[in-house]
């Protein structure tokens, strides 16, 4: 969640109205989100400060180290150059004195600071060179009769133009206008041992002074375990009625998996692994049903989901509908459509190449073909939710890598099927595809409202990768070993994680690495590809990557996904403590795709970090996607499994999916309780639930 700036200047909490406009301060809190009072409400404190009591300085001093309130009387407020530019205020009480050091300040504050102002500051006291000093306290103006609070003083999530004094007054004020009144009855609260949600919410916002700190800081005080409660029954009331609302709609039946589909499979030069069987099982028979399919597609790379999700357009185009497959890059959107095109079009199905590259012509003759329904499989990027893009019969749409989506845009595909003016109501259905697998928490309280069809065998033949931790010190060693691959006939990535010299991290370069390496292995061909360069330059180095005419590859993560080349057996991914978890596995499923032993090489540069140190050593201690996801949403949470930046919306605020796991499990159960009305007001009880939590965010958790 956003923070206030730490290096700004500080300033006085004053408990005044914010000088910016009423309208100025109501877009500020827009961009946290806050819209509403009950949106302010829910705005929870993130930690809290101990106002309650002021300690005098000469005690203070003695507890070095330690946070600290002070209180006193200005007896020198200077701005001083050495060693640099600084505010140095000097407060007294009865017994000893204070320095207040600012490096930080703004012009208005030496005059506020003026010589017998009475200031109240909290701070970390430190022993500076002319004695016990706070630096870049928290303070406030007083005079003698300001009482202290009674209460613990929260502290907000915030951002810019949103100050702490101005949060709590505009929370204070929602909290004098929102309706108190319970969603849950007092049976249910009763059941489930919870307490009433204007006493957790005004424990958590003005928590007394004699209130079990840690259990705040924890959330394992009563008070948050309602919150997180309500905030997991709200999510899964609406991902379970989207799921009711979405087999209530129709969509086409894909009864038949006929000519093209049969055809399809005799034409494999090799079989399906029994994974692949089972799931395409699980797949036809959705496919087959009158509502439309919403199931998400996962396994760990090199699985073979790619021709699952062909078969299952072949089910669609059995049944005279258009199935659309859509990629976030344009270098897996090739890559997809030259192995689908390869395998459909010999059976004369006809293969449509849509993307933000093609030239003028070639875009609108594909999108002629598209919506006279001559194109009858369509596969590209983002193109393909433009506005003039318009299907005639889509059937099925398939989503690749759907985290890196957002929902809107998946959401405008799925549409494209939908067209209200037609008496053809038919949604279309459809297949989300993974390569990050979803730890099963994460898909209980996300993925609620999915069916999740898992592909946990490799294909036989597959090499296993061995992965090596190295120090950026034996690059030369590195070097040498590409230079011995290459001589082997084996191809290498060098990945890297910027394209040009950053002055805030000091990395190797993609293209100062190629030049390194064109000049060490100068009898190499060596290639470069980033996401900076034209879609065709980009298309021909692959080209050539993939024919085998080039050696080496030095590129950045554009090649994260989709890029298959049975003959690159080993890479080497430059400053790797950059990367998550997420992007080093999928990474290094780049290599060990043919029958060679394979080789991963993580290059780091010291000294690493703890979350660093963590990932390097999951990256070396397995190779199960599985295991690698479970950790990851242990370092980082959910966010990059979902997709959540792209899709603007907060994930769990409140809940933790690794300690609140039972409560998630709790509040499925309740939230399957009160749907099926076998609870006393259960109806009354969903509306109210869901209209204090999601407001208009229902119709993003349906995709």
């Amino acid at each position: 969640m956003p923070t206030a700036n730490k290096t700004s200047p500080t300033k006085p909490s004053k408990e005044k109205a914010p000088s910016s406009t009423a309208s100025k301060l109501a877009a500020s809190l827009a961009k946290l989100g806050l819209r509403s009072d009950m949106d302010l409400v829910l705005h929870l404190p993130m930690r809290y400060v101990d106002e309650t009591e002021i300690t005098p300085m000469k005690q203070a001093a003695m507890q070095g180290g330690q946070m600290r309130q002070v209180e006193g009387l200005v007896t020198a407020c200077d701005v001083q150059y050495r060693p640099r530019r600084q505010l140095v205020v000097t407060i007294a009480d009865d017994d000893a004195q204070m320095v207040l050091r600012f490096l930080n300040f703004y012009g208005s504050q030496v005059t506020q600071l003026a010589i017998g102002t009475r200031v109240r500051a909290r701070g970390e006291v430190r022993h500076g060179f002319f004695g016990s000093e706070m630096v870049h306290p928290d303070y406030k103006v007083v005079n003698e009769n300001t009482p202290l609070p009674t209460q613990l003083t929260p502290v907000y999530p915030s951002g810019v133009g949103v100050s702490q004094a101005g949060l709590r007054r505009e929370i204070r004020s929602a909290m004098g206008k929102i309706n108190w009144q319970d969603t849950l009855t007092p049976a249910l609260r009763a059941e489930l041992q919870l307490c009433e949600f204007a006493e957790a919410v005004k424990l958590l916002h003005t928590p007394p002074a004699d209130v079990d700190e840690s259990s705040l800081e924890d959330r394992s005080h009563p008070a948050w375990q309602r919150m997180k409660f309500d905030e997991l029954l709200a999510q899964q009331l609406s991902l379970q009625r989207a799921q009711a609302a979405r087999r209530s709609k129709s969509a086409p039946s894909f009864s038949l998996v006929g000519e093209i589909s049969n055809a399809f499979l005799m034409s494999l030069p090799f079989a399906l692994t029994g994974a692949q069987q089972r799931v395409l099982s699980e797949i036809r028979s959705d496919l087959c049903a009158p509502h439309p399919m919403q199931r998400l597609l996962q396994g760990d790379v090199g699985c073979g989901k790619t021709i699952v999700a062909a078969l299952a357009a072949a089910q669609a185009l059995d049944n005279g509908y258009q199935a659309a497959l859509m990629a976030p890059t344009e270098i897996l959107a090739d890559q997809h459509f030259r192995k689908i095109a390869a395998w459909l079009e010999p059976l004369g199905i006809s293969v449509v190449w849509l993307t933000g590259s093609l030239k003028k012509k070639e875009k609108q003759a594909a999108r002629e073909k598209i919506e006279a329904g001559t194109a009858q499989l369509i596969i590209g990027t983002h193109a393909l939710i433009q506005e003039d893009v318009k299907f005639a019969k889509l059937g099925l749409v398939i989503v690749d890598e759907q985290h890196r989506f957002g929902v809107d845009q998946r959401l405008t595909l799925r549409n494209k099927g939908h067209d209200e003016a037609s008496a053809d109501k038919f949604i279309p259905h459809q297949l989300m595809m993974s390569a990050t697998p979803i730890p099963r928490t994460l898909a209980m309280t996300y993925y609620a409202d999915l069916e999740i069809s898992v592909i946990d065998e490799l294909p036989p033949g597959r090499s296993p990768i061995a992965t090596r931790v190295i120090d950026q010190e034996r690059r030369s060693e590195v070097i040498e070993r590409v230079g011995a691959a290459a001589a082997e006939g084996r191809q290498i990535y060098w990945v890297c994680p910027l394209i040009e010299e950053s002055e805030t991290l000091q990395l190797q370069t993609a293209t100062d690495t190629c030049a390194m390496l064109q000049m060490a292995l100068p009898h190499l061909q060596i290639g470069l590809v980033h996401g900076r360069m034209k879609p065709a330059e980009k298309q021909e180095v692959m080209a050539e990557f993939i024919a085998g005419r080039m050696q080496l590859l030095v590129a950045t993560t554009v090649i994260e996904v989709g890029v298959d080349v049975p003959n690159a057996s080993l890479m080497v991914i430059e400053h790797a403590e950059r990367f998550g978890l997420s992007q080093l596995h999928q990474l290094r499923g780049r290599v060990g795709r043919g029958s060679a032993a394979s080789v991963c090489l993580l290059m780091y540069q010291g000294p690493l970090g703890l979350v660093a140190k963590q990932r390097l050593m999951t990256m070396r201690a397995t190779t199960d996607g599985f295991e690698i996801a479970r950790k990851d949403l242990e370092i980082r949470g959910p966010g990059e499994f979902l997709g959540a930046r792209q899709a603007g919306q907060a994930m769990l605020r409140f809940a933790d999916l690794e300690t609140d796991q039972w409560m998630v499990e709790q509040a499925r159960d309740v939230a399957q309780r009160l749907l099926k009305n076998q609870l006393p007001d259960s109806a009354a009880m969903v509306e109210a639930h869901l209209l204090r939590w999601m407001h208009n965010k229902e119709e993003y958790l349906r995709v």
